[in-house]
């Protein structure tokens, strides 16, 4: 367990360094509501699989509106070890040119993609350009189990064979990739992508039944379309995807990032502040939209963004189940469970996607809350989201008066939760790990600055 954490505390450092933190670790003196403009850019979700979706293409791909995230520097590196150039002639801008594709070995890439798990949907890109694809020891948030079986089960459907070895798996199609009809256990949103990138170039036809429409599933698609694919979306999370034999580059400009929107939004209901976000959109926040108006904050969608704010008076508390889209994202729930330590009364929130997403609140008691997890869930007759096995909940009792302390993050969400606390806290409160949080908030720290967030990098 030690291993991991220090693994954990190493990748994290990594991926600081890789977007410029001067610091792994920052001092905040809370107490002082957040207020002011932030900018969101392109969804991380999207962003680095778009960026793998160009390894399909016969020519360049444009992708705008890019963060500079240390996930997407890890893509970009990838894409480097396998021949791809990837040029930034633009802030926001990439441009990837696959047209002299390579073979990588198991060290370039496991050098690279530790803290990331987006070298599995390298998979069916690479068996399509290369016939192989290495995969190594897959890294990301340790949030809970998240099996690979789903993507192995569908490259094997697709006629992939799976060879597991030392270094990783190896994967190769000797006679091709061919359509096939796949039912996914759980709208898996990582196993859906990777059906989409393999299916695309794959001979015949390819159904995926119980398939993840998130928005920015929905955008992927909107890339391959660009680019040759036909690809129909069907009632009831069914995809349809024709093979096609050549597919070529694209200009796209991503979907904003609604995680990152919702973690702003969330930040400016538990330090009582005023938070305008631009380029957040409406129509991909809506299930956000209704829960945040119930807790009792007020927005404004205007032409560019979104206006959040704590309207002053107590909180109301909430029920919440996460879902698949277009559910509650189980994203979204823990930055909402710090403003909800605020709120008058009991809220709960049931998490029904990720096992251990909820082991972060353990430190928001540390700092003051009333928070307290059940393991095997909670039954309700109120309840909408059918019971999963590994489910748990969390239910929170405020509003509690959140004090500073020492905290290291745990994972993306989670971290970026801690500072919301650290905010909204009386006192002084260290947050170390920090550079877990550059894989997903584009400069997080400057934003701090201009909301007014009283802070300084710690050594």
């Amino acid at each position: 367990m030690a291993d991991s954490a220090s693994s954990l505390t190493k990748d994290a450092s990594k991926a600081g360094e890789r977007v410029g933190l001067k610091s792994d670790k920052i001092t905040i003196h809370g107490g002082k509501p957040l207020r002011g403009t932030v900018d969101v850019r392109g969804a991380k979700n999207l962003v680095t699989k778009a960026m793998v979706a160009a390894l399909l293409g016969e020519s360049p791909s444009v992708l705008q509106g890019v963060p500079m995230i240390s996930d997407v520097k890890i893509v970009r590196d990838m894409l480097g070890v396998y021949g791809v150039r990837v040029s930034s002639p633009d802030d926001g801008v990439l441009v990837l040119d696959p047209t002299n594709v390579e073979r990588a070995h198991f060290t370039e890439i496991d050098a690279l993609a530790g803290a990331s798990r987006i070298p599995i949907l390298f998979c069916g890109p690479l068996l399509h350009r290369l016939g192989e694809a290495l995969i190594p020891d897959l890294g990301g948030c340790r949030i809970g189990d998240r099996p690979i079986d789903f993507h192995m089960d569908a490259l094997r459907a697709f006629g992939a064979i799976v060879d597991k070895s030392y270094e990783g798996i190896r994967i190769t199609a000797p006679d091709g990739l061919k359509g096939a009809n796949i039912e996914l256990p759980y709208p898996s949103v990582g196993a859906t992508e990777q059906v989409l990138l393999t299916a695309v170039r794959a001979e015949g036809v390819t159904e995926l039944k119980n398939a993840a429409i998130e928005p920015e599933i929905m955008d992927l698609i909107a890339v391959l379309q660009k680019m040759g694919a036909i690809i129909w979306l069907e009632p009831n999370r069914t995809i349809f995807i024709e093979g096609v034999e050549h597919l070529e580059g694209y200009t796209h400009r991503a979907i904003f990032d609604r995680n990152e929107a919702a973690s702003w939004a969330s930040a400016a209901l538990a330090t009582g502040g005023d938070i305008v976000v631009k380029g957040a959109r409406q129509p991909e926040l809506m299930t956000f939209l209704n829960v945040f108006r119930k807790v009792g904050g007020k927005f404004d969608v205007q032409e560019d963004g979104i206006r959040f704010w704590h309207p002053g008076g107590p909180l109301s508390p909430v029920q919440v189940e996460t879902d698949v889209h277009p559910g509650f994202m189980t994203d979204w729930q823990q930055p909402l469970i710090v403003a909800l330590s605020q709120a008058e009364g009991v809220s709960v929130v049931h998490e029904t996607v990720y096992e251990n997403r909820l082991g972060f609140t353990s430190a928001l008691n540390e700092m003051g809350a009333d928070i307290v997890v059940h393991q095997d869930g909670l039954e309700s007759v109120t309840r909408r989201v059918p019971r999963r096995k590994l489910e748990q909940a969390a239910v929170i009792t405020g509003p509690s008066k959140l004090h500073g302390a020492d905290v290291h993050v745990p994972d993306l969400r989670g971290g970026f939760s801690y500072l919301i606390a650290a905010l909204a806290a009386e006192g002084t409160s260290t947050v170390s790990n920090l550079g877990i949080i550059s894989r997903g908030y584009e400069g997080f720290v400057e934003k701090l600055e201009g909301l007014g967030a009283d802070f300084e990098f710690a050594g």
